[in-house]
């Protein structure tokens, strides 16, 4: 007996913080599904494939598009990513919660899909401490900070159409606002119709004896 499982979306901004939360969550949570993400980037240093990403060139991604192989893809950056879509709808299936950390234009095509999902986006406190985390970072090129910087700003105003916003200024209390949010979803009267139907049912068979 399960309900559908839960489909979580977390998108932010490069360097908001949200990878991190997410490993939180996911360490917490442990019967949470972390949904890996193809691309055709180039892996960065001390990433795994079919851990971090499943690294595709740029034919083969293309070409999946073609089967409509993809739950959602964005091209960010000049390079395609996207969600393997088989997969993630036979784990909800089988009623397990799977977690997105995708970019706001894969989010937006989720939300279309699936206007039940759980849809959550990171910001930091401030477009100066944004700034300061990509340089700290060291991973990226001034021109490739700067194009970040600017892609912020315009995916800023289209955090209205999510469900939740929590501000990384504490990575600690981000990951536990994080965490309340879905354990609050979880309880939900929608997301839990079947365990209500048996709850009811047994309260019925107890008044019957």
């Amino acid at each position: 007996m399960s309900d559908r499982g839960l489909l979580i979306v977390i998108s932010g901004p490069s360097g908001a913080g949200k990878g991190t939360i997410c490993a939180n969550i996911r360490k917490e949570m442990p019967n949470l599904v972390y949904s890996v993400s193809m691309t055709t980037r180039a892996p960065r240093v001390g990433e795994v494939e079919g851990v971090n990403y499943f690294f595709r060139s740029k034919e083969e991604f293309e070409s999946l598009l073609s089967e409509d192989a993809f739950l959602e893809y964005a091209k960010v950056y000049d390079n395609y990513y996207g969600t393997p879509k088989q997969h993630v709808m036979d784990l909800l299936d089988e009623g397990k919660s799977v977690l997105l950390e995708i970019d706001i234009q894969g989010a937006m095509q989720v939300k279309e899909r699936f206007s039940d999902a759980v849809f959550i986006y990171i910001v930091p406190p401030s477009l100066t401490e944004l700034s300061e985390r990509l340089h700290n970072r060291g991973t990226d090129a001034k021109e490739v900070i700067d194009k970040r910087l600017s892609l912020a700003c315009s995916e800023l105003a289209l955090a209205h159409r999510y469900d939740y916003i929590v501000v990384n200024d504490d990575l600690g209390e981000a990951s536990e606002k994080v965490a309340s949010i879905l354990r609050a979803e979880s309880c939900k009267i929608s997301r839990n119709k079947e365990q209500i139907q048996f709850i009811y049912k047994q309260y019925q068979e107890s008044k019957e004896k």
